[in-house]
């Protein structure tokens, strides 16, 4: 399979991730040391998902990114455009509801949702712009929105360490372990071309969001970034844009 480039032809890159659909999350836990189970459970605090809470997991994967908010009592729907990926979480899990969809024109009405979030899916779509007013779109006036992804570190020792891990590390892993390790090429090569968390806040807003904060997380390798759609507040524990 050839690699899906920085183009981020959409075709191309759900070819990448069906490829490797099979193994995707125990990759990601060896990828990250085992610390996206820590940042599930933050984003998980984020969204604050309860009984009659409507939330969206755009770029669900297989499912397991929804899995907290199915388990709080929300109405969740996991949405991905990797039908490799989808398949493999009707399997994993039955429970959950999910649906195939592009995020620059999602299947949701106006308003569909009180949450939407997107993990480390971000930085794969065609257009950012677009898929955020996207999501605006579907998000419920008030509602809000809740984003993990990779970020730049403010501190250059640790830019360096970064860039070292991204570039070098990240790909020989891949290499021992995975099926398709070209597609962790590119997606250590996005991670290294993607925003830094001003200008990820600055395209929040530009797509329609108010009340932007992140928080740092991995010393800024990672960032969680928080906003809410007009007539709502953002979230506690961010750090405003």
């Amino acid at each position: 399979m050839a690699r899906a480039t920085l183009d981020k032809r959409p075709d191309d890159v759900a070819r990448m991730f069906d490829a490797v659909a099979g193994r995707y999350d125990a990759m990601n836990a060896v990828m990250t040391f085992g610390q996206e189970r820590r940042w599930r459970r933050i984003v998980a605090r984020a969204v604050a998902a309860r009984p009659g809470m409507r939330v969206l997991d755009l770029a669900a994967g297989t499912g397991a990114s929804a899995m907290p908010f199915a388990k709080a009592g929300a109405t969740t729907v996991a949405c991905d455009f990797s039908t490799g990926m989808l398949a493999e979480g009707r399997r994993r899990h039955p429970e959950l509801t999910l649906v195939a969809g592009d995020a620059l024109l999602l299947p949701f009405n106006d308003g569909a949702f009180d949450a939407v979030t997107i993990s480390f899916g971000l930085r794969n779509v065609a257009r950012v712009d677009r898929a955020l007013e996207e999501l605006a779109r579907v998000t419920r006036p008030g509602g809000r929105i809740v984003v993990l992804e990779t970020a730049t570190p403010a501190a250059r020792p640790v830019r360096a360490v970064n860039r070292l891990y991204t570039n070098r590390v990240m790909p020989r892993l891949a290499r021992l372990l995975s099926s398709d390790p070209s597609s962790y090429a590119y997606l250590a090569e996005s991670a290294g071309a993607w925003l830094s968390q001003p200008e990820l806040a600055a395209a929040l807003r530009a797509g329609g969001w108010q009340e932007v904060a992140w928080r740092d997380l991995m010393f800024g390798a990672v960032a969680l970034h928080t906003a809410c759609t007009p007539g709502g507040d953002a979230r506690p524990g961010a750090t405003p844009a």
